[in-house]
């Protein structure tokens, strides 16, 4: 039984686009990108047997006492933070710590990027609830440089970076570069270094350095539960005993002391138990899939796979279709094949060219090459013809 219903161009009640795919989703034996979603029943079940490793007989939390503090400790220590505190959402996180450097700086101005999370998907929240200017250093797709912000005449109170930069295409920059505009922002400029760790968790890998060393460069990180760790929702900003302190008083106002968050806090334990030390072979499969993913559509004109390779487990595949198009064609071969290849599709920057991302994770592990091309092949039979001229051939695919 779907949720929601919607009606086609004739008057025919149909199931919604997310409920179609769910229900694709769910009956496929094979998918290459993320994870087969469960249901409400099963996601409840499978909480009740993880547990997160917590005495599931103990009682619920009561404003952030309990299996939320055990969280917040166990995240301190991931991060080598002096502490943590929950958030129910990153945005609000994310709100509260530019607004504590900025009122140590006495400064209402804040560095961002204008393709980061904060300027992207949060509605302006920084300017219309918190009274901050963002000021953008670049805006390029990927994170600034030295020389940028060595030239950059507007003074901000802080930088955040988002790690990695997900719009860009979950784009990171070397250790180096890394180390070098923390040194930067903290030292030549002195402004506080705040990082978007919403997926920092995958990105140790690109930057060659563990968390602790990562986090060492900044002055608060927030990091998120439900993307990659595959939580139900929540967050967690880390940093000295003095600023997650304030944090947690600026949480209480912003709404976010919630009475009672342990589903949220024991899904997070269960993945940070289950995903995290699996993580270095999805973000190593990805490299092998992005590759035959490339090799696949080499003969579609303007299409591309980037980054190459993915700096993470996540990367963007961009097509010469439109984005219903391509929805349409990966929910038939889901639905009639069994064999799920990517999400949904988003039409980007020019009419006709759509982008989806790509996550690899478990369900991909066992994907071949060969296995990638079988099913891209099969994908490209579902899409339209083309001429040339047409804005988008399928060559010889």
């Amino acid at each position: 039984m779907y949720g929601n219903r919607s009606e086609d161009l004739d008057g025919n009640d149909r199931p919604s686009l997310p409920d179609r795919r769910f229900a694709a989703l769910r009956g496929c034996e094979r998918i290459l990108s993320g994870d087969r979603p469960q249901s409400m029943r099963e996601r409840l079940a499978a909480l009740a047997g993880e547990g997160g490793g917590h005495d599931l007989d103990h009682r619920p939390d009561q404003y952030g006492d309990g299996v939320v503090r055990t969280l917040e400790r166990t995240v301190a220590d991931l991060l080598g933070t002096e502490d943590a505190a929950f958030f129910p959402t990153g945005t609000m996180a994310q709100q509260v710590a530019l607004r504590i450097h900025a009122e140590a700086a006495g400064l209402r101005t804040v560095a961002t990027h204008p393709l980061a999370h904060t300027d992207q998907h949060e509605r302006h929240a920084l300017g219309v609830l918190t009274g901050l200017r963002s000021v953008w250093p670049t805006m390029a797709p990927r994170q600034p440089t030295v020389a940028e912000l060595r030239s950059f005449d507007e003074p901000y109170a802080a930088l955040s970076l988002e790690l990695p930069l997900r719009e860009a295409g979950f784009v990171l920059p070397d250790w180096a570069e890394l180390a070098a505009l923390a040194g930067v922002v903290r030292e030549e400029c002195g402004a506080a270094l705040h990082l978007d760790g919403a997926r920092i968790w995958e990105s140790v890998f690109h930057l060659g350095h563990p968390l602790p060393e990562i986090v060492a460069l900044a002055d608060s990180v927030y990091v998120s539960f439900y993307k990659t760790l595959g939580g139900i929702s929540g967050a967690a900003l880390a940093g000295s005993l003095g600023f997650v302190r304030t944090a947690k008083a600026w949480r209480h106002r912003y709404g976010g002391q919630l009475y009672q968050q342990w589903p949220a806090a024991l899904a997070a334990l269960a993945g940070l138990d289950a995903r995290l030390p699996l993580l270095e072979r999805y973000v190593t499969h990805a490299k092998v899939v992005a590759e035959a993913l490339d090799a696949a559509f080499a003969a579609v004109p303007g299409a591309r796979v980037h980054p190459a390779p993915p700096h993470t487990h996540q990367f963007q595949l961009w097509l010469p279709y439109a984005a219903g198009e391509l929805d349409e064609a990966g929910l038939g071969l889901a639905e009639e094949t069994g064999v799920a290849l990517f999400g949904g599709w988003r039409e980007r920057d020019l009419p006709g060219l759509a982008m989806t991302e790509v996550t690899v994770s478990a369900s991909a592990l066992d994907w071949t090459p060969a296995d990638v091309a079988e099913a891209a092949a099969a994908f490209l039979d579902r899409l339209p013809a083309r001429g040339a001229g047409a804005g988008g051939s399928r060559g010889g695919a």
